[in-house]
């Protein structure tokens, strides 16, 4: 699976990534959702929400190492680096946690009745 992952992190990244810094955050990636699917289910019950979401896990790392987070707009011609706060749409990691939902266990805070 996380051949796989690589694949969709190399056509979104684009060239000029190193493919071992690449491999181990997609094999990272492809651990840390395997840790919460629920049990019974694998990589490949999940269809393809599971190499989506680790694809866009491992690119948020990547952009988190090199500085990007929070990067909304970059433009080549003139140079301009546009960095918001506050309102964003989520990391790119919340979203991949967002469309794997169904296949993860509940890690949610729960209220559970005390007698008295």
């Amino acid at each position: 699976m996380t051949e796989q992952v690589m694949e969709l992190v190399r056509a979104l990244c684009g060239p000029g990534q190193s493919e071992a810094v690449l491999y181990t955050l997609c094999e990272g990636a492809c651990r840390a959702l395997d840790w919460r699917l629920k049990d019974g289910l694998t990589a490949e019950d999940c269809g393809g929400a599971y190499p989506l979401a680790a694809a866009w896990m491992a690119m948020d790392w990547l952009r988190g190492s090199q500085g990007m987070d929070g990067v909304t707009y970059l433009s080549a011609g003139d140079l301009t680096v546009r960095r918001e706060g506050g309102g964003d749409n989520g990391s790119l990691s919340q979203r991949a946690l967002e469309i794997m939902a169904p296949y993860l266990q509940d890690d949610g805070f729960a209220f559970q009745g005390v007698k008295g």
